[in-house]
């Protein structure tokens, strides 16, 4: 199992499970609609609203936006970091590869 965060720094030299893994932080770190050729891109990080809800529905977008873009992948769990009362939730998330991708 892997533990991934949003993309911070990119290695254009990333190949296997190193390529995989920043694939889907790289998927973390972009907003839907940011990308110009391929707008749909990204999953929805604008959802505001009391915090619980709002956790499900980023849990919701990133896994439905890891699954479309990195099928080789398999979520198995997402968790936040994050200061709650500036709004601020930081996801993590717990995957396994495919056995196809292997």
């Amino acid at each position: 199992m892997y533990v991934v965060e949003p993309i911070k720094k990119i290695n254009f030299g990333a190949t296997g499970v190193d390529e995989i893994l920043q694939n889907v932080a790289f998927l973390m770190g972009t907003t839907m609609m940011s990308c110009p050729l391929d707008r749909a891109f990204g999953w929805d990080n604008g959802i505001d609203g009391p915090i619980h809800i709002t956790k499900a529905k980023y849990i919701n977008q990133l896994t439905e936006a890891i699954l479309n873009f990195e099928p080789r992948v398999i979520v198995e769990s997402i968790e936040f970091e994050g200061d709650y009362s500036k709004g601020r939730l930081v996801p993590k998330v717990k995957v396994i590869l495919n056995d196809e991708s292997l």
